[in-house]
């Protein structure tokens, strides 16, 4: 019995050949179209509430209205689903992330990189997809951002959820003082701020081992570290009572600390953040195993910062060309240092201030203009 052979014909065969190319070449596209989409995926951020948004807007702000969510660019479902069910929560999670992103750019003023916002949408662009100490930063002060605001929300009666602060009364607080003003609910901030700022991170899946997943680990424990620091500076605050100022007895209460002390905090976080790699456990260790490993409050990355000298879209750096500078600094704001050495140009600007200013009784302050023309030294 003869076995069949089956010839193509050269037409039949180089159709099906182009055939298995198309193939192959959709299936290349379609990878590198959803790539593409999990990055743009990943570029939008909630931080977004903090730029001109919606949640801002009082017209939109409505009890119940599922319109407002849904216009919220940058949140996860995770985020949809409390947006939903905390709708009242959202204005002031808005007002963390603007008191994060104008601290971040605060306390980076005079660094080449400085916290530039770029659009709406992802607001510091792509140079938050490495996971520089940079990018630490800015995950950990804006979570801090959040405990603020939603804990201050809460002491002033604007938040269906919570109210005053319950904190147990302190130790070491004298007998005769009284534990009981309207302070600052940091334990409910501390705790609506993680559920909704680590919801991003949790709900993302990545293969163990991979360099998303130790992002998602880096992402989680700065934003722990920018929680913990609000957490931890909060102090006692008092106010005397008595005749005359005699101040026989003082009521007491939880106070947020001043943000911007909060922001040093995490500025000195910075400069001695963790370089962290995975280990075979998919746990993140340090790097130089010979340091003290970092604790909850530490920052930590994983990826060395980029150039930020040059403009350059690929890592997302603005460079310094156009920058001012301090001419007469030696630090990071100095000609040299800010320029990388590229040198800088010199123009004067006339500044206009108040100056001479004068009580007048009763009650109010005159001042006249004083004009002033200033050298300004500006980076090639």
């Amino acid at each position: 019995m003869k076995k069949s052979i089956g010839i193509l014909s050269p037409g039949v065969a180089l159709g099906m050949a182009g055939s298995a190319m198309s193939s192959k070449f959709f299936l290349m596209a379609l990878a590198i179209f959803f790539s593409f989409a999990q990055v743009v995926i990943e570029a939008n951020s909630w931080w977004s509430l903090g730029m001109n948004n919606p949640v801002q807007m009082s017209e939109v702000y409505i009890i119940g209205a599922q319109p407002l969510c849904s216009q919220l660019a940058g949140l996860s479902q995770g985020q949809k689903k409390l947006c939903h069910l905390y709708q009242d929560h959202m204005q002031y999670i808005g007002e963390g992330a603007k008191t994060g992103i104008k601290e971040c750019q605060y306390q980076f003023r005079h660094r080449r990189w400085n916290c530039s916002t770029v659009d709406n949408t992802s607001v510091f662009g792509r140079v938050m997809q490495i996971g520089s100490r940079e990018t630490a930063f800015t995950y950990a002060v804006s979570a801090a951002g959040v405990v603020n605001a939603m804990s201050r929300a809460c002491r002033e009666g604007e938040l269906s959820t919570c109210g005053c602060s319950r904190a147990a009364r302190p130790k070491d607080l004298p007998r005769d003082w009284l534990w009981g003003g309207c302070g600052d609910n940091i334990d409910y901030g501390y705790r609506f701020a993680k559920e909704f700022v680590d919801a991003r991170e949790r709900e993302r899946i990545h293969a163990k081992g991979s360099y998303e997943s130790a992002r998602i680990l880096m992402n989680l424990h700065n934003n722990e570290a920018g929680r913990r620091t609000v957490y931890n500076l909060a102090d006692v605050a008092c106010k005397c009572h008595g005749v005359s100022g005699s101040c026989s007895l003082k009521t007491c209460w939880l106070q947020l600390a001043d943000f911007r002390k909060v922001g040093d905090a995490l500025k000195e976080k910075y400069d001695s953040a963790a370089a962290m790699r995975l280990n075979s456990r998919g746990k993140l260790v340090q790097v130089n195993s010979r340091f003290n490993s970092p604790t909850t409050q530490d920052l930590v990355y994983i990826d060395p910062s980029p150039d930020y000298c040059v403009r350059n879209e690929s890592t997302g750096s603005l460079g310094t060309q156009g920058r001012l500078c301090n001419k007469t600094s030696e630090g990071m704001d100095g000609c040299e240092l800010m320029c990388c050495g590229r040198g800088y140009d010199q123009f004067k600007t006339v500044q206009t201030e108040r100056c001479h200013c004068k009580f007048h009784w009763c009650c109010y302050v005159k001042c006249k203009k004083c004009t002033e023309i200033v050298d300004q030294f500006v980076c090639k």
